[in-house]
Formats: structure tokens, sequence, C-alpha cells
């Protein structure tokens, strides 16, 4: 079944996602990294599809979602997860697994901790509850910007470069991805998809308030990811996190010659997710 396109209004705020799937199938909610839209996952929820209902939605501030009028209250991860569960309670999802990238694991792990009973299994793709502030601060010097472009390919370009740490990718991904980041300015230029004001309510970023008391809240079995070379999860933060859980409920992959994050867009990568999920 092809993916559609929908839109559905969450907290105030347009929500678009993409979805996957036949309606009445398990689901499985994809949600993506910081400034990256729901079409990130459009190879994963393809072969997923083929099981599960797959909901893949744009962030507020980034895709075909709404902007908006309010970062400091609306671009941070609690607000987030509010969309989601409002999302799903809409959607009549009751219950569902999760995969999320980066911030899409912030929030799942919000989403998990405080709806335990409505996610069954949960992915988190090179994030766990401490993020470092020198990751946040790399991130944010490219997020903060808004760089224009004359055309599609040179914006392919930029994120390539960007987004080395993704690995190996193939030159339909690539394209896929300049695509589906890029809006036309007033003046004609391309220019990124997103809202360069969701970095305001990071600006003074510490570090100091991690997640630790959600994880410890989470009881449904949780896949976590890494890539090798990443700056914002470590083998030692997965340590931590598999120490504090049952054996049964928590395993950890790396991915080699990866950074932050995984693209999940490989057979392998598709494979260990897929084999995690069932």
């Amino acid at each position: 079944m092809s993916p559609r396109h929908h839109f559905i209004s969450c907290q105030d705020l347009e929500i678009h996602y993409v979805e996957w799937g036949e309606p009445t199938a398990p689901v499985v909610i994809c949600w993506h990294g910081l400034t990256r839209t729901g079409r990130d996952f459009d190879e994963l929820a393809a072969v997923l599809a083929k099981r599960y209902r797959v909901i893949c939605p744009d962030t507020p501030g980034r895709g075909l979602s709404q902007w908006s009028d309010q970062p400091l209250q609306h671009y941070i991860v609690p607000f987030y997860a509010q969309i989601a569960l409002d999302l799903a309670d809409q959607l009549g999802i009751e219950q569902f697994n999760w995969v999320g990238t980066s911030m899409g694991g912030l929030i799942g792990m919000v989403v998990a901790a405080l709806a335990p009973n409505r996610v069954q299994q949960l992915v988190l793709n090179d994030v766990g509850p401490e993020v470092p502030v020198a990751a946040v601060e790399r991130i944010r010097s490219y997020a903060g910007a808004q760089p224009s472009f004359n055309t599609i390919s040179e914006l392919e370009a930029w994120l390539r470069q960007v987004y080395l740490s993704f690995g190996e990718n193939s030159p339909a991904f690539w394209r896929r991805m300049a695509m589906t980041s890029s809006r036309r300015t007033e003046q004609g230029k391309i220019t990124l998809h997103y809202d360069v004001r969701l970095v305001e309510p990071f600006k003074n970023y510490t570090g100091e308030e991690t997640l630790w008391p959600f994880w410890a809240q989470i009881i449904c079995p949780t896949l976590v990811i890494r890539g090798e070379l990443s700056d914002l999860l470590s083998a030692e933060q997965v340590e931590q996190m598999l120490a504090r859980k049952p054996e049964a409920n928590a395993q950890a992959v790396t991915f080699v010659k990866v950074g932050h994050a995984p693209t999940l867009t490989t057979p392998e990568q598709i494979e260990v997710v897929r084999g995690f999920l069932g």
C-alpha cells in the first residue's frame, strides 16, 4: 500500500504525517530528529508496512507541519510528547510501538514514561537520557543557520557535507533528502524547510537536565541503536542504560562506520529494527 499524506490539528497546531500500511494493523510511530522530517523513514516504513500501520509525523516547525509563534513553549520535548499522545488519541490508537531518531528518541522516552501501558516496544536511534553539550553545540551551529541556494543540487551538496556523520547512503537517499528538506523563499532561492527558531529553547543548554528519571519509568522492551562514531551517544552511556534495566527489557546494537545518526535506510539497519519489532 502506497503512503498517504494527512493533516490533523494537535494542541492547536496543524500536524502533517505520512501513513503507511493497513489502517487496521498494529501501529509503529516513527519520529525524526531535530531538523528532519517524517520522510526520513520512507525506506524503513515501506518494509514495516508489510505488517504494521506506520505513522511518520513532521514535528511542529518542520516539513509540512505548522510553525509555532511560541518557540520557547512549543519547540521543546515535553510539548512534542503532548503532540504525539494527542495524535494517537485522535487517530484512535490505544497502543503503539515507537521508533525515534535523536530528538524523536527523546520524545519516545518521555511518551513511554508518561504512558507506559501504551508504548509496547521502543527503539531509540542514537540517543540516550544524557545529551552532551558539545554535540548540542555542533548541531546548533548548523540548525540555527538559514543558508540559501540557487538550486536543489546545491542544497543536496550542502546536506551531504553537514550530514557526513550519517555514513554511506545511496544517491537516491540524498536526492530525496534534499527534495523533502527544502522550501522556496520570497526571493526565489532554495532554503531549508524548518523554522530556525527551533534552536531557541536550548541556546543556554548546560547538559544538567537529563531524562534518567524517565528512563527509569520505561517498562517496555527497548532497543538502543548507536552509531560507532557518534558524538551524541557514547558506548559508556549505552552501558549505563542497559545496566539500569532488566536484561530481557533492553538490548543494544552498534552500526560501524556511522556517526550521529544511523539513517535506518540500509538493508542491515532496517532488518535490525524489523527483527526487534517482530
